[in-house]
């Protein structure tokens, strides 16, 4: 792996033929990239993210194609152990928005429905923000853990996500503005479900209509079947 990062790096480098003065700007800003991380930002994350790579690594990974529903990252926003609530119940918390009914179906990747698999959701808010933008990192709204019931469902209330921006104060929003490319990404729903003998799935759905979204990724806010596939995970 070493070798080879080597010999790619090295030919980028004679391609482009940076100046010294190019060289340490680049320098500077791997820098300043990990100067930005602590335990609730991780710069580097965002900037794989934004470069693509984040997407080609779990492509790679959790390229299974056929029946099963795509795979995507987890993105920055996930918190383990999150509220555990009951089928029919609103991860809101009483914040103001459009009210929003989910409801779908977790099957195995033959069609058979999964009883008791674990469903984590989460989401931004009606202004675009997640709980971890929060001053107070004791305050956790807009996510939570469902069990699927015995003919594989889970439904919920929440609020209307909004399209957002990731953060710019740092050197991945500097390196977008300097690309002329806009911050934000349209409003969508996290998962991550799983369940015994099967690998863990991480997708979202998005909201139809949103002004950043393609339309041919459009989707409703209502699921109607999640699968997961029934092969061990990549070693």
């Amino acid at each position: 792996m070493l070798a080879a990062l080597v010999k790619h790096l090295h030919a980028f480098v004679r391609e482009l033929r940076p100046t010294e003065v190019e060289w340490k700007a680049a320098i500077d800003f791997l820098t300043l990239t990990g100067q930005m991380c602590d335990d609730r930002r991780q710069e580097f994350i965002l900037l794989s993210d934004t470069l693509g790579v984040s997407m080609l690594v779990d492509t790679i990974n959790h390229a299974r194609g056929g029946a099963t529903t795509e795979t995507t990252v987890l993105g920055p926003f996930y918190v383990e152990n999150a509220p555990v609530i009951e089928l029919g119940g609103d991860i809101s918390n009483g914040l103001k928005g459009e009210p929003v009914f989910v409801e779908g179906i977790v099957r195995s990747q033959d069609g058979g429905i999964l009883r008791d698999a674990i469903v984590d959701v989460w989401q931004s808010d009606d202004e675009g923000h997640y709980d971890l933008q929060l001053d107070d990192p004791n305050v956790f709204f807009l996510r939570g853990r469902l069990q699927t019931d015995a003919e594989g469902r889970f439904w919920f209330w929440s609020i209307m996500p909004h399209s957002y921006p990731i953060p710019t104060d740092g050197p991945v929003g500097a390196l977008l503005a300097a690309a002329g490319r806009h911050p934000f990404r349209p409003a969508h729903l996290h998962f991550m479900i799983a369940a015994p003998a099967h690998e863990k799935l991480i997708t979202h759905i998005f909201v139809k209509g949103d002004d950043y979204l393609i339309p041919t990724w459009c989707s409703g806010s209502r699921i109607h079947s999640l699968r997961i596939s029934n092969n061990e995970p990549r070693p």
